[in-house]
């Protein structure tokens, strides 16, 4: 073995609707994990799930299931993709498995005996889709600056990490090893966003909150879920355990790949927390971009219904196989920045690049050497001309691609096959196979040149390898080689494969797709799909809903509204949509029964002001009396915002 080498994505949490974006960064790790294990090194590939939070939690309660129950068929359905993409992990966590569970709370337990947690009350901004705390400095028009959501001001006990003390020592460990994080735009968005304002200390606890790890020493506080998801880079490797021969064996981490919204977590906090601990830390960090469609950053809040299912990957694996999918992930992306999806790119790169080139490559030499030959491969004879080209650019290939790959870069490595792939076609037209044939004098050059064809595309399969996983054993196959027996770079040498080797004509690897009849049966295909589903209950949207008449100035006088304060909120038994509250209005206290529970939960409503109208006549709602009714705004997809004073107002104050 030639060293080891320990490659993480970031676990997924469970959302469901997995759409193309979801693949990126694991089939990105894979094609790494596989490259690495052709250079003969000791491969460790961690994927998985984050399946605690109060987003899953909300999630299940909706449903009438257990959070467990509720995500346990998605989890199901990822590694059923996972499977479609020939994805090959060495180990799928789940943070709700039980070693992965009491490993952190051996971290927890040992982070608060060295005094690096400390017990406080916190009171800030919380998103809850993202499951991050925010500063009022950090928000952005008064929203989460990762997905622009609405916050709520949380206030509980909780416990504190100090993060704050670590701010030096994250700066010197950028200072020191530049190369930690990639590419240079994430370490100068983490320096300047949040190093230099300074770091504050990171709640890492909640009581507000169930589905989670449970503090082993103060059961009524759960981990909060980043420290929890954090902790699976070791925990998956047995860290804290009785067996930690793998962590022993892996860790430090030579890279963890995942996406530039969260790159925070993974240069700040998590280096952090292992610096706490007194563990190494991982070799490298790198922050990839998004994955765009339209223009839009594919993501779980905001999709296009038809658009979600033609990006569903089990859909395009079906119909095009793993291979094209994983090939434009890999080419078409600029790793590092974001990049753009449809299904008109994804069509032409199957056509440019695997049929026109590849594809047809492999079927016109086979053929001749089958035409020409009998399907026996000849030896070749002196090389002349452009032979010469041809065979330096196989002979340099695992050098560019080595370099390439180093720099993190799978765009370029691909595009370094490729351009062997693109020589030897031209070397086609250059040599005219088929004049050659015509002349008996020009015999032994005609085998020359099909002897370099067969070496070329041999070379070009075996280091095709680690980015598609389906076409280079066919095509090794034609060859009279096990794909399958290939697994190292050290066959990929020119002149390696024999004469008199039998030559099978290939079959059809990538036919070739009228992309304008393609594009039309895609969308009508998904929008099949998509209307066998079960209709989904939806109000109205809001410019649907019939406009109510008219009323005059005196009419309207007649509603009185106040400011209210929110003093107290449980849930009602028997509904999953109502609140109970009480509000305070002055000097008065009321109790108002809201249809919010699927946007707001009783710990966000506490302490918040509200607009309320105050003489409605009471009524019984779930047999409790309502003396009044919050008012909210709605928009086209059903999501509601408590309305709320600008400013700071006393309870009580009247609005006119």
């Amino acid at each position: 073995m030639n060293g080891k080498y320990y490659i993480t994505t970031p676990i997924y949490y469970p959302s469901g609707n997995w759409h193309i974006g979801h693949c990126y960064t694991t089939v990105v790790c894979d094609a790494f994990a596989r490259y690495h294990k052709m250079l003969g090194e000791d491969v460790f590939f961690l994927t998985g799930t984050d399946e605690h939070g109060q987003k899953i939690e909300k999630k299940a309660e909706e449903a009438g299931v257990t959070p467990k129950a509720f995500v346990d068929p998605l989890v199901a359905e990822l590694k059923e993709i996972w499977k479609a993409l020939d994805i090959n992990y060495s180990k799928f966590i789940r943070t709700t498995d039980e070693e992965h569970v009491k490993a952190v709370q051996y971290i927890f337990k040992q982070l608060y005996d060295k005094g690096e947690i400390y017990k406080a009350e916190y009171s800030g901004w919380y998103c809850t889709p993202c499951e991050s705390f925010w500063t009022e400095a950090q928000l952005k028009d008064g929203k989460c600056p990762d997905c622009g959501r609405e916050v709520a001001m949380e206030k509980e006990e909780s416990y504190f990490f100090r993060l704050s003390k670590y701010a030096d020592k994250i700066m010197k460990l950028y200072e020191d090893n530049p190369e930690f994080l990639q590419p240079k735009s994430r370490m100068n968005e983490m320096i300047n966003n949040f190093l230099k304002p300074g770091l504050q200390d990171l709640c890492v606890s909640r009581t507000s909150i169930k589905w989670g790890v449970p503090v082993t020493f103060d059961e009524k506080h759960t981990v909060y879920v980043w420290v929890d998801a954090l902790s699976n880079y070791i925990t998956a490797l047995g860290y804290g355990s009785e067996d930690d021969s793998l962590y022993r064996r892996y860790w430090p981490a030579d890279l963890h790949m995942t996406g530039k919204e969260i790159i925070r977590f993974h240069a700040i906090i998590w280096p952090a927390i292992l610096m706490a601990l007194g563990l190494p830390l991982p070799k490298q960090v790198y922050g990839h971009g998004w994955l765009l469609i339209g223009g839009d950053k594919l993501s779980k809040s905001k999709q296009d219904k038809v658009k979600t299912e033609l990006t569903d990957p089990k859909q395009l694996v079906a119909r095009y196989g793993s291979d094209a999918l994983r090939y434009f992930l890999l080419r078409e992306i600029p790793f590092g920045s974001d990049g753009v999806y449809t299904n008109e790119s994804l069509l032409s790169r199957i056509n440019s690049d695997l049929a026109n080139d590849l594809g047809n490559l492999v079927s016109r030499t086979t053929a001749m050497i089958n035409q020409y030959f009998g399907g026996i491969l000849p030896a070749a004879g002196m090389n002349e001309g452009t032979d010469g080209e041809l065979i330096a650019v196989a002979k340099e290939l695992g050098g560019n691609v080595k370099k390439a790959m180093d720099a993190l870069d799978a765009p370029l490595a691909l595009s370094e096959i490729f351009r062997l792939v693109q020589r030897a076609n031209k070397y086609i037209d250059e040599t005219t196979p088929w004049i050659l044939a015509k002349d008996e004098s020009k015999k032994e050059r005609l085998k020359t040149v099909m002897y370099n064809l067969a070496e070329s595309i041999r070379i070009a399969a075996i280091y095709l390898k680690p980015f598609i996983t389906v076409a280079p054993d066919k095509i090794l196959d034609c060859f009279g080689i096990d794909g399958k027996a290939v697994t190292t770079f050290d066959a990929a040498k020119f002149g390696e494969l024999e004469a008199g080797t039998a030559v099978k004509k290939a079959p059809p690897i990538f036919p070739r797709i009228d992309v304008k009849k393609e594009l039309a049966e895609l969308e009508k295909a998904a929008e099949s799909r998509q209307a066998a589903k079960p209709a989904e209950k939806q109000k109205p949207a809001a410019h649907e809903r019939k406009e109510k008449e008219q009323i005059d100035i005196e009419t309207f006088g007649k509603v009185q509204l106040k400011v209210a304060l929110v003093t107290a909120c449980e849930k009602v038994e028997k509904s999953k949509k109502l609140l109970k509250l009480s509000v305070r209005l002055g000097n008065e206290t009321r109790t108002v029964v809201s249809g919010i529970a699927n946007a707001y939960t009783p710990e966000e409503m506490v302490g918040k002001k509200v607009v309320m109208v105050t003489n409605l006549k009471p009524a019984k709602l779930c047999g409790i009396e309502s003396q009044g009714m919050i008012l909210c705004a709605e928009n086209e997809e059903g999501k509601l915002s408590l309305l709320q004073p600008e400013r700071q107002i006393e309870d009580g104050s009247e609005i006119f």
